[in-house]
C-alpha cells in the first residue's frame, strides 16, 4: 500500500508538471458540455430540459477519455525504462499501476466536479437525495476504476505511446453510440441493439435516474455487474501482460 501510494504521488505529479494535458482534461467537459446543451439541446427533444439529460452522458465522455490517457502514460514509463528501476527498488507491477489508475481517477473526479459546477450554473436541477447522490458517484468511481485499469492493461500490451493513444478514440467514440446525447429509439434499427445494450448505457442509463431521482430497476445492478466485470477482467489481465512486458 505505501508503495501504491508512492506511486500515485508520482503520477500526480507528472499530471500536474504536463500542463498542456492537464487543462485538456479540465476544459474539455467544459467545452463539451457547452457545446452540447447550447448548439445541439435546442434540436433534441428528451421529454425533459436537455441540460438535465445530457448532464450523465458529458460525465461519462469525460470519464473515458481521462481514463483512457492512463494507457499513454503506462506505455511511456515501459518505453522510457522508469519501469526496470523501480523492479531494481523491489517495486511490483501492482503499486506502479494502482498509482496510475487513482492519479486517473483523482483527474476525473476534479473534472466532474467541474462538471457538476458548471452544469448547476446553466440549469441542471436534479433531484436525488443524499442516498442517490453517493450512489451515483458510487458508480461513477466505479466506471472511471474500470476505464483506468483496461487503459493500463492496453498500455501494457501496445508497444508505443501513439498507439495507444489511439485507444483513446475508441473509449471516447463509445458513449455517442448510446443513451448519452439522445434516446437509443430514435437511431436507426441496426443500431439500436448495440447502443440500448452497450455497457456505457446501462451506466448513463443508472447515473441519470439516480441524480433525477427515479426508479432504475434492474439497470442499476446490471451497470455495476459491468463496471466489476471490466474491472476484474482488466485486473487480471494488467497482472499478467506486466510479467510478460517485465520479463528478462
Amino acid at each position: 500500500m505505501s508503495d501504491a501510494l508512492i506511486m500515485t504521488g508520482r503520477s500526480v505529479r507528472l499530471s500536474r508538471r504536463n500542463v498542456d494535458a492537464l487543462m485538456m482534461a479540465m476544459a474539455l467537459p467544459v467545452m463539451l458540455l457547452l457545446i452540447f446543451v447550447y448548439f445541439f439541446g435546442g434540436a433534441i427533444n428528451t421529454g425533459t430540459e436537455y441540460v438535465t439529460y445530457v448532464v450523465p452522458g458529458v460525465l461519462l465522455l469525460c470519464a473515458g477519455f481521462g481514463s483512457a490517457s492512463t494507457a499513454v502514460a503506462v506505455t511511456e514509463d515501459l518505453k522510457g525504462g522508469i519501469i526496470d528501476r523501480f523492479r531494481s527498488l523491489d517495486i511490483g507491477g501492482t503499486p506502479i499501476l494502482t498509482g496510475h489508475v487513482l492519479a486517473s481517477t483523482a483527474r476525473n473526479l476534479i473534472a466532474t466536479a467541474l462538471v457538476f459546477a458548471l452544469a448547476f450554473a446553466i440549469g441542471f436541477r436534479p433531484s436525488a437525495g443524499p442516498g442517490g447522490w453517493l450512489a451515483a458517484i458510487g458508480l461513477l468511481v466505479a466506471y472511471i476504476a474500470a476505464l483506468s485499469w483496461l487503459s493500463a492493461a492496453v498500455g501494457l500490451l501496445v508497444k508505443s505511446p501513439e498507439a495507444a493513444g489511439g485507444f483513446t478514440f475508441f473509449v471516447s467514440f463509445l458513449p455517442y453510440p448510446s443513451s448519452a446525447f439522445v434516446p437509443t429509439d430514435t437511431m436507426p434499427s441496426w443500431l439500436q441493439g448495440f447502443a440500448a445494450n452497450q455497457p456505457v448505457t446501462h451506466v448513463i442509463e443508472a447515473a441519470r435516474g439516480l441524480l433525477l431521482g427515479q426508479p432504475v430497476g434492474s439497470t442499476g445492478w446490471v451497470a455495476l455487474a459491468w463496471c466489476t466485470g471490466i474491472l476484474a477482467a482488466s485486473v487480471a489481465a494488467s497482472g499478467a501482460l506486466f510479467k510478460r512486458r517485465t520479463a528478462h
